[in-house]
């Protein structure tokens, strides 16, 4: 199944192309889009378009961070009615809950997992979709999006402990510097916020119950496209909490609010099994490490979910036809571009 998305985010990047002197014509029909999806806000396009549009336009550009300065521009607003509903909620927490909660209205190849960590709290997101495509400037788009709905609910004044990205840097971090005003970490282990627990449960000033339930019927009773498949939720799921060793079946199952027998039972009716679903994230995900040079094998075998060495290799060697070395150098090309932190 693929994941839509709101035709609504094609009114900042044709904005965005055009400032940057692009003609945003070609490159939407490039990825089977066209100017006439623009406006329609509502809409759904295929998410995979999507990313594919911003990769090919940041190329035609010579803008790395093309993801990024859209998500500078991006409002509240611009989820359309779900902007009321998380703009009355009790608390950040609660809004990004519901963020997830109807994202089948916003972007169905988003996933979120809120991390408690002692004192801070990780808020994960990442793009799932069925293809290993290159997505880093989604990945930002998406990212500064969050940020943007972190700093409307509390405030212009605030600013997260850090911001993650599992992709290497930029040449010119000056954007990535104005627009978080934090620590800027690539080639991190998940791409997401770290921000003080405290400050998902600050309570929202502008939060008004009577409003929030009024709004949450209001979306409830939308027009939208089909909530996603149970596999592809399970499937997002393993992708969050694999590369934190927790993706056995149990754990997905906890996270997805239903027992193992029951998540069982419910793949078998699609005829799908979770080891299929382990084993092809896991490829997408090795595909994706792989790329990124400043990781190491180690690292990329750890973030698989292997411990021993040799086990990944066999694993990978079978699906891959090649050991990771030698794929690697075939496959992935290397990057001279230092990896910078701050």
């Amino acid at each position: 199944m693929t994941s839509q998305i709101r035709t609504a985010v094609l009114n900042n990047y044709v904005e965005l192309a055009q400032h940057l002197g692009l003609n945003p014509q070609p490159l939407l029909n490039q990825v089977g889009l066209s100017m006439a999806m623009v406006g329609q806000k509502d809409g759904r396009i295929p998410a995979e378009s999507v990313i594919a549009l911003l990769e090919n336009s940041a190329a035609a550009s010579g803008c790395p961070v093309f993801g990024l300065r859209m998500a500078e521009s991006r409002q509240l607003s611009d989820f359309g009615a779900v902007s009321l509903l998380l703009l009355h909620q009790q608390t950040l927490r609660d809004a990004l809950r519901m963020t997830m909660n109807y994202r089948h209205l916003l972007n169905e190849a988003l996933v979120m997992y809120i991390e408690d960590a002692g004192k801070l709290v990780l808020i994960r997101e990442e793009l799932v979709t069925g293809t290993t495509q290159p997505a880093r400037q989604a990945t930002e788009f998406a990212i500064g999006v969050l940020f943007r709905l972190c700093r409307a609910l509390l405030g212009t004044h605030w600013h997260p402990s850090s911001v993650n990205f599992t992709h290497n840097a930029p040449p010119d971090l000056q954007l990535h510097r104005r627009m978080f005003h934090c620590n800027i970490k690539f080639d991190a282990e998940f791409n997401g916020i770290v921000c003080p627990a405290a400050d998902l449960d600050y309570p929202n000033p502008n939060a008004d119950p009577a409003m929030a339930k009024y709004a949450e019927d209001f979306v409830a009773s939308l027009p939208g496209s089909n909530r996603q498949s149970f596999a592809q939720e399970v499937r997002q799921a393993i992708y969050l909490l694999l590369p934190m060793g927790r993706a056995s079946i149990e754990q997905i199952a906890q996270a997805l609010g239903v027992n193992a027998r029951t998540l069982q039972r419910r793949l078998e009716e699609s005829d799908i099994t979770f080891s299929d679903l382990i084993n092809d994230v896991r490829r997408n995900l090795a595909v994706r490490y792989m790329a990124n040079p400043n990781y190491s094998l180690a690292a990329i075998a750890d973030m698989l979910g292997y411990s021993v060495a040799s086990s990944f290799t066999r694993w990978f060697t079978s699906q891959f036809g090649a050991a990771p070395a030698r794929w690697r150098a075939e496959h992935c090309k290397s990057v001279d571009r230092p990896s910078l932190k701050g």
